[in-house]
């Protein structure tokens, strides 16, 4: 049996600055859908033929809005995206002024990054220095 993650699903605060953020992570991206629903709100996927994230803007039936403390609240706080170039993935967010995160300690198999896109979502990026399971997962 095999199992993955087909897509996750986020609401953000702007779709189109989301979908910037996530071109810059990964250039081959392409916005499967963008639309709107019935309850007249935009939503759109942006990925790859196997995997997506869902973008929606928020639909609350009263009108008000809470953001959730990263870290300090039930919810996701992440993402990890895998680079096979790691470097030029932090350089192409970086030189687009996105704010960099925590830093992280060396890690002999491994190298992460943390980034906060336009409406302050944190992003993890990951470049893997080893195809062996025991040496990516490795943790000290």
């Amino acid at each position: 049996m095999t199992t993955y993650l087909e897509h996750a699903n986020i609401t953000v605060p702007d779709i189109d600055a989301a979908i910037r953020f996530l071109k810059q992570v990964d250039p081959s991206f392409f916005v499967r859908h963008d639309g709107q629903s019935e309850g007249n709100y935009r939503w759109a996927h942006i990925g790859n033929d196997r995997f997506y994230i869902a973008l929606e803007e928020p639909h609350s039936s009263d009108g008000t809005l809470q953001t959730v403390r990263t870290y300090q609240d039930y919810g996701v706080n992440h993402l990890g995206w895998v680079s096979d170039d790691f470097e030029a993935t932090v350089e192409r967010l970086e030189s687009r002024g996105y704010k960099k995160g925590q830093p992280t300690p060396p890690h002999p198999w491994r190298k992460r990054a943390y980034f906060f896109d336009d409406a302050g979502l944190e992003w993890e990026i990951l470049g893997y220095l080893s195809d062996q399971p025991d040496k990516r997962n490795l943790y000290e």
